[in-house]
């Protein structure tokens, strides 16, 4: 429930703006201004949502009254939940009806202004690249950074240069880049060792700039997401990725 209108985004970079908005006010009332949501949200009222907008700011409201709503709405009733966990559980649980929320109400705009598949996919992308409100509400979003710089670090070590390097800026194991030129090589078993580093270990292929890839933490060999069904979102939440060969012979172990 809005009381001001806002600009209705209409573009890739204008949704992910919205997105971007609403998503620095949900994080604001579930750790700056924690104390002030805890008391709106009182279980003696009627059901309500926590609404975060645009402009950076926040609300907590009852739902509107028009059915189907103008936009998709948050989860309903987040107060008569809040005496019955531990503050922190009961956060933890907004924090997540808020990231589906946050998606539903980005991609009902992709899909009200008609965005098509690559649009579809840069969006996601895009809002892919910032952590989600459970992770910086639970503290989440610091050790993935921690955890993927310390990967980092240790695979660029293994490798000598061989295996691409990642982004300055920490991200998940799984990320998209073009393949540099490998440079010349004396010796068969190197030689293997780099052009297994550029290409797919399960379909063969070259890296391409626009796909997601994926290095196995056993291997080390690199794999596109698609080929062993491992998504960007998926990829963030796994700690050491083990290929479906690595996975297979561990089993008859």
């Amino acid at each position: 429930m809005e009381g001001t209108p806002h600009p209705i985004p209409r573009t890739v970079e204008e949704v992910f703006n919205d997105f971007k908005g609403r998503r620095a006010g949900l994080i604001k009332a579930l750790t700056e201004d924690v104390e002030k949501f805890y008391q709106q949200c009182d279980p003696e009222k009627e059901n309500l949502c926590l609404y975060g907008l645009p402009n950076e700011t926040w609300e907590v409201n009852l739902p509107v009254e028009e059915v189907p709503p103008e936009l998709p709405e948050p989860a309903l009733g987040i107060n008569f939940a809040r005496d019955g966990m531990q503050e922190k559980d009961w956060l933890s649980l907004v924090a997540v009806h808020s990231d589906s929320w946050l998606l539903s109400v980005s991609f009902y705009f992709g899909a009200r202004f008609g965005f098509g598949k690559s649009e579809r996919k840069r969006l996601f992308q895009m809002i892919n690249e910032v952590p989600t409100v459970f992770e910086v509400v639970t503290g989440a979003a610091k050790q993935v950074k921690e955890q993927a710089s310390a990967q980092n670090n240790s695979s660029k070590n293994k490798s000598g240069g061989r295996i691409p390097s990642r982004q300055p800026e920490p991200q998940p194991k799984g990320i998209k880049m073009s393949v540099p030129k490998d440079e010349d090589e004396s010796g068969g078993e190197e030689e293997e060792e780099d052009e297994q580093g550029a290409t797919c270990g399960a379909c063969g292929d070259n890296y391409g700039t626009d796909e997601f890839w994926i290095c196995c933490d056993i291997c080390e060999r690199w794999f596109h997401g698609k080929c062993v069904k491992i998504t960007p979102a998926k990829a963030e939440h796994i700690k050491h990725y083990k290929c479906p060969s690595c996975s297979n012979k561990r089993a008859r172990v």
